[in-house]
């Protein structure tokens, strides 16, 4: 799964790295425990032109009667998004990249929870698959979206069984783009990434609390 992640990459250097020509996000404060429910960084395409923008951290399908659906659906399994109810629109038509510099997994030593921080070896910013969606009450449209998750790769699964999606550079313009409809091709790359390309290191406990937000969180113990 994932849970927490961090982004505290420049607004440049992000707007650089995902070629974004159109955005609402002019500046952009660092975060070290991005946790659920919240307003995230994110990247949409309308097969033109990528746009940055904000989503809601947990998916809400257009039929669902409340928001708190969302809470449920912060992760969503690569192996049957292209079946369930929740993800399967927005898996034909609405994928998202959830720009990243690294996140939280916790690995489970004699009954306790030690969290680790993963990340790229090299430490630049990275993507995982998302898939977006908009819900409206009647009142207001929210627009939300979920992380995919798939089986954990080398490094991973001695810390904990799945992982999120990270897309390599070269299939992110497919995957964003909404014109792209052979879900067989897109479910290619749902799949573990390399893990000789990333590195995962044990972190201090007090990641487990959202509301600690600083950049001593991703230091190594």
């Amino acid at each position: 799964m994932c849970g927490r992640f961090t982004l505290y990459d420049q607004i440049e250097n992000i707007q650089k790295r995902f070629g974004i020509e159109v955005s609402t996000i002019d500046d952009l404060e660092s975060s070290f425990n991005i946790a659920p429910s919240q307003s995230i960084l994110a990247v949409v395409s309308d097969g033109e032109q990528n746009r940055l923008g904000r989503l809601r951290w947990g998916l809400i399908p257009p039929w669902a009667k409340d928001i708190n659906v969302g809470y449920k659906m912060i992760n969503a399994r690569s192996e049957t998004i292209a079946e369930k109810n929740s993800f399967k629109y927005a898996f034909q038509r609405r994928r998202c990249l959830i720009p990243a510099n690294g996140f939280y997994e916790w690995k489970t030593i004699d009954r306790k929870k030690q969290p680790y921080h993963i990340q790229m070896q090299n430490e630049e910013l990275f993507s995982f698959a998302g898939l977006w969606e908009k819900w409206n009450d009647g009142a207001e449209a929210i627009f939300s979206c979920t992380i995919i998750t798939t089986s954990a790769n080398d490094l991973m699964s001695d810390i904990h069984d799945r992982m999120p999606v990270i897309l390599t550079p070269e299939n992110e313009s497919a995957w964003l783009d909404p014109r792209k409809n052979d879900l067989q091709e897109l479910e290619k790359q749902l799949r573990p990434y390399d893990s000789r390309q990333m590195k995962a290191y044990p972190v201090s406990t007090d990641v487990n609390r959202p509301k600690n937000n600083h950049k001593e969180l991703i230091n190594s113990l």
